[in-house]
């Protein structure tokens, strides 16, 4: 135990010796939780908004006001025409064109309904997604208000029953963004910083040369690596700390659930991570070639961790793959503890397979490391 202890004694020394790395570990990665937090969002907003108004009547200048006043359009021009609309299209100046045919309002009085176009930029589909769903609730909002206008005073004896949708959202009741991605983004920090520290570190070892000098000491293989690991799993733990309270203070994230129960499954995680940067110095020379598969291997888990896209929307395929990634689980976990408040029942299924994972991991990390390198 003596001889773990004046490992870690060394290794903490060795850490905070180097001045250059002490800003890579405590600063930025503060920094990218706050910057990263308030630029991943699913809002879209200020959408360049432009229409063509042929009919220029009081009901196609009411239907251009609906859009004028929600929040997530920006109406910025009208055109004489399609031509020069779909031309400012071309050249990125709009997102949306509103089309009003020249009869809109005659046929809407004598028809009781009117045809208008819409054309929306759809290089990015998920966006242009969002944005027809905004333009159908203008639109059918003003359909609401026009029927009843039209419709005369007389005639709302014979309106049909209606139905009112009364929504509630749960644990995120504001629909705030940031409520959802800050948990998740505290996640990818703590892996990246764990999982590149621990694989480069004994990867320097070795090209300073002193891995050789303590391989050929009586230190058995056990005590080295729980030596090496043991610094990155603290500064992980303190790290998440710190995600933690910036969460709550700066962007106002509920703590609902149980906090040691959000440091128990943390405790095993960093068992997993610090086993895959352990496993990967193994079977690299340089700090350079750890960081490139440390970082191949991360952009695959973030991307197909459902953090920023729903497992639910992959393909079966991909669905079955992210069952094989730890980062899935933590993202799963946190929410479910920070946001809903689940117990110990409730998270024991990620649990049980995070546990088998880091068991795996380095059984595999220390079968793979030799002492006669």
């Amino acid at each position: 135990m003596k001889t773990i202890s004046y490992i870690i004694q060394k290794e903490f020394r060795q850490i905070f010796r180097n001045k250059g790395m002490l800003p890579i570990i405590f600063v930025l990665p503060l920094l990218q939780l706050i910057i990263l937090s308030n630029a991943a969002t699913f809002d879209i907003e200020n959408i360049k908004f432009s229409y063509v108004d042929h009919d220029r009547s009081s009901t196609s200048r009411a239907l251009i006001e609906n859009f004028e006043g929600s929040p997530y359009f920006d109406v910025l021009h009208s055109f004489p025409s399609h031509s020069l609309a779909y031309e400012a299209m071309e050249k990125g100046k709009t997102d949306v064109i509103l089309e009003i045919p020249s009869n809109f309002h005659t046929r809407l009085i004598r028809e009781q309904e009117a045809g208008v176009g819409v054309y929306i930029n759809a290089i990015d589909g998920s966006k242009a997604g969002v944005e027809s769903v905004y333009i159908n609730k203008i639109i059918s909002n003003f359909n609401r208000n026009i029927s009843t206008t039209t419709a005369g005073f007389n005639q709302l004896q014979n309106k049909p029953l209606e139905v009112l949708n009364v929504p509630s959202f749960w644990y995120n009741n504001t629909l705030n963004y940031k409520i959802f991605m800050v948990p998740g983004i505290l996640v990818l920090l703590v892996t990246m910083l764990t999982l590149f520290l621990s694989g480069m570190n004994i990867v320097r070892e070795k090209e300073i040369g002193t891995l050789e000098q303590i391989n050929v000491t009586p230190i058995k293989k056990y005590q080295f690596i729980i030596g090496k690991l043991f610094p990155f799993w603290a500064l992980g733990l303190l790290i998440m700390t710190i995600g933690l309270l910036i969460s709550r203070i700066i962007f106002a994230v509920p703590i609902v659930g149980s906090i040691p129960l959000i440091y128990l499954f943390t405790s095993v995680y960093l068992l997993v991570v610090l086993g895959m940067g352990l496993l990967i110095s193994n079977y690299t020379d340089t700090q350079q070639q750890a960081m490139f598969i440390a970082w191949f291997f991360v952009v695959i888990f973030i991307l197909m961790s459902g953090l920023f896209t729903p497992i639910e929307s992959m393909p079966d395929w991909a669905q079955k793959i992210t069952i094989l990634n730890p980062i899935r689980y933590f993202v799963e976990i946190i929410r479910m503890v920070m946001l809903k408040g689940s117990g110990f029942k409730d998270i024991l299924p990620q649990l049980s397979i995070i546990s088998g994972y880091a068991l795996v991991m380095n059984a595999l990390a220390v079968w793979s490391y030799k002492k006669t390198n």
